[in-house]
């Protein structure tokens, strides 16, 4: 992957842009908002993806694979640090002499002008961005926002409204996060991630205290991670709302029942108690939805009116999605690809699935992540009732000798739990053969594992 140059300056105007990489979440949503605004915009990516057809339909000129020749003649060019050093566009720009700027530099100009919620953590950010956005238009705000998921009710990850606040996922996995001009930072947890880009867990979280402390009005912060906790401890002269089940946090996290569809839960904040039921499973998003409300209340919204419009978010795409049905078995995806996050959906989707069995089928995101937690893949995994793994999605890492998705499976108690399949044209048929009526086949990982659900169904339909 690219090492981002955050001294390259961003132009006053960025003209016309050229993104490499266009159809990523946090990329694609840039692009819509600098297309809403005027600018011409055109990109490549690897794939034809939804995203893609999307900003087309905007005006969007995207070609599908990078070569030197897409490059055009753009004012500015923005990249992320996913891509390869020896990408034809990147390089010709950099021999051409136009600005290349990070796409956390790009966000950041669009937000100079607004007071900003920037939402960070290791897991959950998602989520927790679309509960505060889809609360704030409920409330009658009219925000900015650019998710790093596209938002079920809105069918968009971004938009520009007519409102001062903007709210953003901001991403920790290259530090990127401290280029936003914060006035109010959610940190949803510090549980240790991107070590190789960190180095320590240490360091990790050093870079989540700079991010807290560079937030102008409040944070709101997990009660209950040990990581947030210890990030706690080093933020200084700044008002603090705590958020969770620990009995000394200002939004108390209690009763929650996620035996369910739909997660219910109670908050005690100053002295009063609320409750409410999200139209989402999962324990994790009610931990989620008191973050957001942390936010709501400590920009001066109204408690209970605050909760109520947090139950109305439906959620995003890749969180516990439905896709379809064949022969009495559900197929959904998720993009959980870290073990906490992995035991979170899995734990969810078990809930929902009641009497049937679930059947998961993993795609390991990255070389160095499941070298480091293969053994913790494997315990969380543990949990589904069946477990198909894939091998790895490289994503900006080169290969390492001897890992491979086997690293997970091999670590596995139950050898008979676990069926490690390298080959992606066999993985469906493996999977759909598991399945009996009234089981949930879910696809999981951050990579391209979501294309394997149209393989699946025509599985289960044969």
């Amino acid at each position: 992957m690219i090492k981002p140059d955050f001294s390259q300056p961003v132009p006053a105007d960025l003209g016309v842009v050229h993104f490499v990489g266009i159809g990523g979440s946090g990329m694609s949503g840039i692009a819509r908002i600098l297309l809403g605004m005027g600018h011409k915009v055109t990109g490549s990516d690897l794939r034809d993806t939804s995203n893609v057809a999307a900003l087309r339909e905007l005006g969007a000129e995207i070609f599908i694979g990078h070569d030197a020749s897409h490059l055009g003649n753009p004012d500015t060019v923005v990249v992320t640090s996913a891509l390869w050093p020896t990408n034809p566009e990147y390089l010709l720009a950099r021999e051409r002499g136009i600005p290349v700027i990070h796409r956390s530099q790009a966000l950041a100009y669009l937000t100079s002008k607004r007071e900003v919620i920037a939402v960070a953590g290791a897991h959950g950010k998602t989520t927790s961005t679309g509960m505060i956005i889809t609360a704030l238009l409920a409330l009658g705000e009219d925000p900015s926002f650019v998710n790093g998921g596209v938002i079920a009710a809105l069918n968009a990850s971004s938009a520009s409204g007519t409102g001062e606040l903007f709210v953003i996922e901001a991403d920790e996995s290259d530090g990127s996060f401290l280029h936003y001009d914060t006035a109010v930072a959610l940190i949803t947890n510090v549980d240790a991630d991107h070590l190789d880009h960190y180095g320590s867990e240490e360091a990790f979280e050093a870079e989540f205290a700079r991010f807290a402390q560079g937030a102008k009005n409040f944070v709101a912060i997990s009660a209950d991670d040990a990581g947030a906790v210890r990030v706690t401890r080093l933020i200084k002269d700044k008002r603090v709302i705590r958020f969770g089940r620990s009995d000394d946090a200002e939004v108390r996290l209690f009763n929650v029942d996620a035996s369910g569809a739909q997660v219910s839960f109670g908050l005690d904040y100053l002295g009063e108690k609320l409750h409410a039921k999200l139209q989402i499973p999962g324990e994790h998003n009610a931990i989620n939805a008191a973050g957001a409300f942390a936010v709501l209340v400590g920009l001066g919204f109204d408690p209970q009116k605050s909760l109520a419009a947090i139950a109305t978010f439906g959620g995003t795409e890749r969180r516990f999605q439905l896709h379809g049905e064949q022969r009495g078995v559900s197929v959904y995806d998720d993009f959980a690809h870290h073990p906490t996050e992995v035991s979170a959906a899995i734990k969810a989707a078990k809930a929902v699935v009641g009497e049937g069995r679930l059947i998961t089928v993993f795609q390991p995101h990255l070389y160095s992540r499941t070298r480091l937690m293969a053994k913790e893949f494997a315990e969380a995994l543990a949990a589904s009732d069946e477990v198909v793994v894939l091998d790895i999605y490289a994503a900006r890492e080169d290969p390492e000798p001897g890992v491979t998705g086997a690293l997970i499976s091999n670590a596995f108690k139950n050898a008979q739990q676990v069926h490690y399949v390298p080959e992606w044209d066999d993985v469906a048929d493996v999977a759909a053969k598991l399945a009996k009526p009234g089981d949930f086949i879910m696809t999981m990982g951050c990579g391209d594992v979501y294309r394997m659900v149209p393989n699946l169904l025509d599985a289960l339909k044969r």
